[in-house]
């Protein structure tokens, strides 16, 4: 069954990139706004200090935290690393086939490579995700522990995306280099 997204990797991208941009669009249009121009914690790649975590709670208030709870972490950032990870996937899975090594292992063996590359990015996601809708739901209660996990979960949800990421690419180089092979050892020949 998972084998079967590489199918859908064209459709998957395509609403992978359609909800990224909604949630771009609201960050840098509406979130942004209700913090004063603070970016959100999701987007602090690199992590963030405990003091950096509170100024960012206390310029979005409780009215902005609930609009950010409701509008990100209920709604789009709910689904968002589900189909990320979907779509990570069926690329991991598409970009194999053009390797005869892995399109000749067996249907299980590819469908638990790509999981393996994508699932790791998609439980610290929501992991970073559940953490940081406990900050903005009782923000009285967050610690100075709850602010460093946020942003340890949040630096390795972006170091783990890489990995889906970097494979992909390898993939593909890896496709294009031995489509390309050929044709190089023909011309060297004819010379």
């Amino acid at each position: 069954m998972i084998v079967r997204l590489r199918r859908h990797a064209a459709a998957l991208s395509f609403v992978a990139a359609a909800v990224f941009a909604a949630m771009t669009l609201l960050e840098f249009f509406y979130f942004r706004g209700l913090s004063g121009g603070l970016a959100s914690l999701d987007l602090r790649f690199l992590g963030f200090s405990e003091s950096e975590g509170f100024a960012w709670v206390a310029a979005l208030g409780r009215p902005g935290a609930e609009i950010i709870l409701v509008w990100h972490y209920l709604t789009f950032d709910l689904v968002f690393p589900a189909l990320l990870s979907a779509t990570l996937v069926s690329l991991i899975l598409k970009s194999g086939d053009r390797l005869p090594r892995f399109a000749a292992m067996a249907e299980t063996m590819r469908a638990a490579v790509a999981l393996a590359l994508a699932l790791p990015y998609t439980i610290a996601d929501y992991a970073q995700n559940i953490v940081v809708a406990r900050i903005l739901s009782d923000p009285s209660s967050a610690g100075a522990k709850s602010m460093s996990l946020a942003s340890a979960l949040i630096v390795t949800k972006f170091a783990l995306l890489a990995i889906p990421l970097i494979a992909i690419a390898a993939f593909l180089l890896a496709a294009l280099r031995k489509r390309a092979l050929p044709r190089d050892v023909g011309h060297r020949f004819k010379g």
